[in-house]
């Protein structure tokens, strides 16, 4: 695959694992906020997510790329606790709109998918010795 524009094996395995390690770092940024709390709705915190984009190579060959990291649509949970230094006026605080059992099932997803590109690439890296290896 030495085609201008052409993916090869480890570009695309490369270009996965990177996309995956931007899931994983949101999804440790969403669970090291996890019940934060802010003295207003619009302060909360809201979990993150990226937003993934196919990238097509020439012979049919894609890979997959980080278009943008977006807030989720979840709303943060006002709870009343007058005595919180971040309370408001009405003795209110938001708590952050993550929910972790949802983020713990993500990051051990995100960890099993890079997991996999490893394996593609140390497969592939055998073969390719291996082959070296005939041609001698």
């Amino acid at each position: 695959m030495s085609m201008a524009n052409s993916l090869s094996l480890f570009d695309i395995s490369g270009r996965a694992m990177a996309a995956q390690l931007v899931r994983l770092n949101t999804t440790a940024s969403n669970l090291a906020n996890a019940g934060s709390v802010s003295g207003s709705e619009a302060g909360a915190y809201r979990a993150m997510k990226p937003v993934f984009r196919t990238i097509m190579g020439e012979a049919g060959t894609a890979t997959v790329a980080v278009d943008q990291v977006t807030q989720a649509n979840s709303t943060p949970t006002k709870r009343h606790d007058p005595s919180h230094p971040l309370a408001d006026k009405d003795g209110n605080v938001w708590e952050a709109a993550v929910d972790s059992a949802t983020e713990l099932v993500e990051m051990v997803e995100t960890a099993r998918q890079y997991q996999n590109n490893v394996q593609v690439l140390s497969t592939a890296k055998g073969l390719i010795s291996e082959t070296l290896r005939l041609g001698q």
